[in-house]
C-alpha cells in the first residue's frame, strides 16, 4: 500500500499497489502494521456500504462528538464519488478547512478518515457504493453533523444535488462558537467518565 498524508492532520490517501498476472491482480487494502508505520493507529470494529441510485446524490458531512472517536477508512468500491472532509476539530490548525478527493472503483483508492473531521461524498455515476470501515460502532447518541452547502466551508460540489436525506438537508448553518462550546462540553464530560 502507499499511504500519502493530505493537507488536513491524520488524513492519510490509501492506494493499493496490486500484484498483476493473467487473472487480474491482487492487492492489500488495509493492513494494521502498515497503518501503524504510517502512524495510524486504526482497527476495524464495524463495515458498512452506501449504495446511491443517482448520480448527484450527495450524504454528509456526518462526524461524531467526544467520546466517540470514530476514524473510518472510506472507498469507493462501484462508479465514482467526490469525497469532502471538513477539519471540525476546535484545536487543529487547519479548523473550518476542508478537501476534497475522488475516490473511484477503478483507481482503487481510499481515505482514512480521522475522528473530528466531517465526512461526506456527492456520487458521479449512478449506482454507486461505497464501504466503510470504521473503528468503533456506531453510535446514535453521538452521530451528528454540519450542513453539505454551508458557505462557513466553501465546500464546491461538481453536481447539482439530485439526492439527499432530509436530516443532511435541513441542517442548520453551522455556528463556531455552539461547536466550539458544544465539542468542548462532550470532551470534558469524556474525561470525567474516565
Amino acid at each position: 500500500m502507499k499511504i500519502t498524508p493530505l493537507a488536513l492532520d491524520g488524513v492519510r490517501l490509501v492506494e493499493i499497489e496490486p500484484i498483476r498476472d493473467e487473472r487480474g491482480f491482487f492487492a492489500r487494502a488495509w493492513c494494521r502494521d502498515e497503518f501503524a508505520q504510517a502512524g495510524i493507529d486504526f482497527d476495524v470494529a464495524q463495515a458498512s456500504v452506501s449504495f446511491n441510485a443517482l448520480a448527484g446524490t450527495v450524504r454528509g458531512l456526518h462526524f461524531a462528538w467526544p467520546p466517540a472517536r470514530e476514524a473510518k477508512l472510506v472507498r469507493c468500491t462501484r462508479g465514482r464519488v467526490h469525497d469532502v472532509l471538513v477539519d471540525l476539530r476546535p484545536h487543529s490548525p487547519q479548523f473550518l478547512q476542508h478537501l476534497s478527493v475522488v475516490l473511484d472503483a477503478g483507481q482503487h483508492n481510499a481515505l482514512h478518515v480521522p475522528p473530528g473531521v466531517a465526512h461526506g461524498f456527492q456520487s458521479l455515476l449512478d449506482d454507486t457504493e461505497v464501504l466503510y470501515l470504521m473503528s468503533e460502532a456506531y453510535r446514535p447518541e453521538l452521530a451528528s453533523g454540519a450542513r453539505f452547502d454551508d458557505p462557513r466551508f466553501g465546500v464546491a460540489w461538481p453536481l447539482d444535488v439530485t439526492c439527499i436525506s432530509a436530516a443532511d438537508r435541513q441542517r442548520a448553518a453551522f455556528d463556531e462558537a455552539a461547536h466550539v462550546g458544544l465539542f468542548g462540553a462532550h470532551a470534558r464530560a469524556d474525561r470525567h467518565v474516565a
